[in-house]
């Protein structure tokens, strides 16, 4: 019995290492040492016999099992918590909370949310948007939209969708090629990144590499900290950035930009739907899963 009691006290501390992937954010979240949740966690380990993380470059990524073991304690920590705020009449179970890039929330998701609205009055949604990934989500969620790839902790994986990536530019700085057309040299105009620590974003490497070529060393690169940033920069003609289909859609539509050339990337998974934390009423968000899963098809 000693024994089981001292293995769920160390469910806490794995808990919080799951969901931020990270120890040093379990330290500060819980007000011990990194190394007491290093040592809380490979004492749970030796106990069950598996591997929880992978410890590599004094990063540590949750293995599979550490996964599946993560999202079943804050799932049910989720519910101890819901049910808590129901006994002292402090939870809101109504309303959903979709958690969203901000890119993404505000090129992509608000103008189909009247379509959301429309089938579906009666769901209270409310739209948090985020620049960081989920292991950084302060506060519980239903679903969650991020670029495939970022880190999740232990948020549960329900469904990826595909987009596709190619270089876009104001007209004005197409206008100014010497042939006019949609096929200058990106090579020869500054290329607009978005750079971000760790780099767990598509980037202009990440391009060339899968295009068969290396990055010029001489190219003028500009940088900005945020996705917005770079397409309002491509917009002022500033240089090319790459465009996701799904997010620069409507400013295709609109003129505001344009595709450069036919080479275009496609990326069967690039966008990752995941259910949260926050125990709302599941027909609700049930119906907001199905949406978005209509819309991303």
């Amino acid at each position: 019995m000693q024994n089981d009691q001292f293995q769920l006290s160390r469910l806490k501390p794995f808990e919080a290492a799951a969901r931020y992937e990270s120890f040093t954010q379990a330290a500060d979240e819980l007000g011990l040492t990194q190394t007491a949740i290093s040592r809380q966690i490979s004492q749970l380990e030796a106990e069950l016999g598996v591997a929880l993380f992978e410890r590599r470059n004094r990063a540590v990524f949750l293995t599979d099992e550490g996964r599946r073991l993560g999202q079943v304690i804050t799932e049910a920590l989720a519910m101890i918590r819901a049910e808590v705020e129901t006994i002292t009449g402090t939870n809101d179970p109504e309303t959903v909370v979709l958690r969203c890039q901000l890119c993404e929330a505000f090129y992509w998701l608000m103008p189909r949310l009247s379509r959301f609205h429309a089938k579906y009055p009666e769901i209270q949604l409310q739209i948090v948007s985020a620049l960081e990934p989920l292991t950084k989500a302060r506060e519980p969620f239903d679903v969650a939209l991020q670029t495939t790839g970022r880190a999740s902790g232990s948020a549960r994986l329900l469904f990826t969708a595909t987009d596709e990536i190619f270089p876009v530019c104001a007209p004005a700085l197409v206008s100014q090629s010497p042939d006019g057309d949609a096929e200058i040299d990106i090579t020869q105009v500054p290329l607009l990144s978005h750079r971000v620590v760790p780099q767990d974003w598509f980037d202009w490497p990440e391009w060339f590499a899968a295009n068969g070529q290396a990055r010029p060393s001489d190219i003028q690169m500009i940088y900005f900290d945020s996705y917005p940033l770079v397409l309002q920069a491509a917009v002022a003609g500033q240089g090319v950035a790459l465009g996701w289909g799904r997010t620069v859609e409507a400013m295709l539509e609109e003129g505001k930009l344009r595709k450069l050339g036919g080479l275009s990337l496609r990326r069967p998974n690039e966008i990752s739907i995941f259910r949260g934390t926050k125990r709302t009423r599941h027909a609700a968000v049930d119906q907001l899963i199905a949406w978005l899963r209509s819309e991303l098809a």
